[in-house]
């Protein structure tokens, strides 16, 4: 009987791929080594027999990074020409015309020089990872578009280069690349970062303590919410249960009454309070449309938006089993519901509702909280 070696196997892998493989590698601040692991994960690649390259390295000076570089076969750089001066740029085609199975590709955020192909380095990666090239690649936080204003109110510093928050979440996998700030600040010090003559103007300003760790937390919060990004993957493709999660998920359930809003800004205390998302979620009824239910449902929804919540318009003619369902398949993690003091037949059926949900959704924590009757 015949069968397949390991690299027909590879091969045959290969010819199925629809497009390569994108793994970011994300710091918080220069120095914490980002290009260091970049550059191991290609040498470890290449040892296991796969066709690695690099595309574009930037070493800035740095012994051990350039040592890892010399380790790999470099493309060469294309020269452009801008204002009378010579500028090396990563050459797109050459790597095409050189289909390796592994390109690295420096600093995500770079902006090409006017010229290019593309006006963002990261348009060069997608194109390669079209071509079915794995690409690896770096990138700081401080670089993340939605973060940037965060970053510069933070910092002080406006940061140009950035890459929007769509192309990280195309990426397969981000790797953290961590050092405490004591470590990096010790790193900086000794001049293995910057220059000497730049160090303590940088420990002054953007290296400062405050800012590393504040950076750091947010480096950290970002691949948290990739890991869970892609548990959400997982557990949909094999059917997995809700108790499957790694963050907390909030889920407020409103109706069109005065105490939506109550209900929501508790939502988003018990949110800020766990680090968690928050959801506001309302199934539509044939009765919103009246004007006094819009006026209390319309700012409270817009209260919703304001405060950061993803508001979730549901429909459905069982109201207790459409927001289960869908707390059941996003994996929210606590849900909190209003009560009313009421009695008699609105209570019982209150109570029915109460338990559809709770055995449809069996795996969220459930806050019911009492409302005053208006």
């Amino acid at each position: 009987m015949l069968t397949k070696s390991p690299e027909d196997w590879l091969q045959a892998a290969d010819q199925d791929k629809t497009r390569g493989r994108f793994k970011v590698f994300l710091g918080y601040a220069p120095g914490v080594g980002k290009t260091f692991s970049m550059l191991s994960e290609g040498i470890r690649r290449r040892n296991r027999g796969e066709d690695v390259v690099i595309g574009i390295v930037e070493t800035h000076g740095r012994a051990g990074t350039a040592e890892l570089s010399d380790k790999l076969e470099h493309v060469a750089r294309r020269e452009i020409a801008y204002r009378g001066t010579l500028f090396e740029e990563m050459d797109v085609a050459a790597i095409l015309a050189r289909m390796p199975q592994v390109v690295l590709v420096d600093e995500l955020a770079h902006t090409n020089i006017e010229g290019s192909q593309f006006g963002k380095r990261y348009e060069d990666v997608l194109l390669l990872l079209e071509h079915k090239i794995d690409v690896l690649s770096t990138v700081n936080i401080q670089h993340v578009e939605s973060l940037s204003s965060r970053v510069q109110a933070l910092t002080g510093i406006h940061v140009r280069e950035q890459v929007p928050d769509w192309v990280l979440d195309r990426a397969d996998e981000i790797v953290i690349s961590d050092l405490t700030p004591e470590a990096l600040v010790t790193r900086m010090r000794r001049g293995d970062i910057y220059p000497m003559e730049r160090v303590e103007r940088s420990l002054s300003n953007f290296f400062r303590r405050g800012n590393l760790i504040a950076l750091r937390e947010m480096a950290l919060q970002r691949v948290t919410r990739a890991v869970d990004r892609s548990l959400d993957d997982y557990v949909k493709r094999k059917k997995l249960g809700a108790k499957w999660t790694v963050a907390e998920k909030i889920a407020v359930c409103i109706s069109a009454n005065s105490q939506a809003h109550d209900l929501i800004a508790r939502g988003a205390r018990l949110a800020e309070a766990l680090d968690a998302e928050l959801y506001v979620i309302h199934v539509k009824t044939a009765g919103d449309d009246r004007q006094e239910r819009k006026q209390h449902l319309d700012p409270a929804l817009q209260f919703a938006r304001n405060i950061g919540g993803a508001v979730i318009p549901l429909e459905g003619t069982d109201t207790a089993r459409t927001t289960a369902t869908f707390i059941r398949e996003n994996r929210i993690t606590q849900a909190i519901i209003g009560r009313s003091a009421t009695h008699g037949l609105k209570s019982y059926l209150y109570y029915l509702a109460l338990q559809r949900f709770m055995s449809e959704a069996p795996h969220v924590d459930l806050h019911i909280v009492t409302q005053e009757v208006q």
